[in-house]
């Protein structure tokens, strides 16, 4: 039978600009990638977040980025690897205290946006991520796009990786995202996300945006809780990977 986690990412909200509906998704995902308040959240969002997550049954990961509130995280900075271990560690830290006061720990790690993208390839920024996730202690999982520099560095290190996929974005015939700056890079059809998720759980082939099926090996899959639509989205993506015979479960 075949099993996968479905994660999504929670946590977003800052003051009175709210993103996503957390407690909404969590009815459908088995995985949280809570914001840590880098590229996004404020405390009292990040904490009520992560009770919801327990009241849910949601597995709580870390979603560390860089020091970008302004760009939400999507924006390349080029600071040094010991400046974001530093800020990853911070990071992880803060999040902890959170989660244990809910009354659980964090169990995954997973980078958000310009970081995610960029430890695919970037040598000494995808080892200043491992290297920060080492020192936190606790041996934790990385989820990470699948070929990453990232994977091969946590490997290395000893660590979990975890490759996964996006149900909700467009994928170039090179397995890579299309950049959100192209057309086309979030999709919305929710037939056409479902059916390439229940392929992806059954058989590690999806479409990619010129039709050709290429193979993606991911153990987890996201549904970005800032896309509009996302609670109804994650909602049909359960329902069909579970009609499928799939089961639904936190790698964590």
């Amino acid at each position: 039978m075949a099993i996968i986690d479905l994660n999504s990412d929670v946590g977003e909200s800052f003051g009175n600009w709210e993103m996503g509906d957390d407690a909404a998704i969590f009815r459908s995902v088995s995985s949280a990638n809570v914001a840590c308040g880098f590229h996004a959240g404020d405390p009292s969002t990040i904490a009520g977040t992560c009770r919801d997550a327990v009241a849910a049954g949601v597995t709580i990961g870390a979603h560390v980025g860089y020091r970008d509130l302004a760009g939400f995280g999507r924006r390349f900075l080029d600071c040094s690897p010991t400046e974001l271990a530093d800020d990853v560690l911070y990071q992880l830290g803060a999040l902890q205290a959170l989660t244990r006061a809910a009354g659980a720990q964090i169990r995954y790690v997973k980078p958000h946006g310009a970081l995610y993208n960029t430890i695919v390839h970037h040598e000494a920024h995808a080892q200043a991520v491992v290297d920060a996730v080492r020192a936190f202690g606790g041996d934790l999982p990385l989820l990470l796009l699948p070929g990453s520099v990232a994977l091969a560095k946590a490997a290395a290190a000893g660590l979990r990786g975890v490759a996964e996929a996006f149900a909700d974005r467009a994928y170039n015939p090179d397995g890579t995202l299309v950049s959100r700056r192209e057309p086309g890079a979030v999709l919305h059809d929710t037939d056409i996300v479902v059916a390439n998720m229940v392929r992806l759980a059954q058989t590690g082939k999806i479409t990619a945006i010129d039709g050709t099926i290429i193979r993606v090996d991911a153990e987890s899959i996201c549904v970005h809780g800032d896309t509009p639509g996302s609670v109804a989205m994650a909602a049909a993506v359960r329902a069909g990977l579970e009609s499928a015979g799939v089961t639904v479960r936190s790698f964590a």
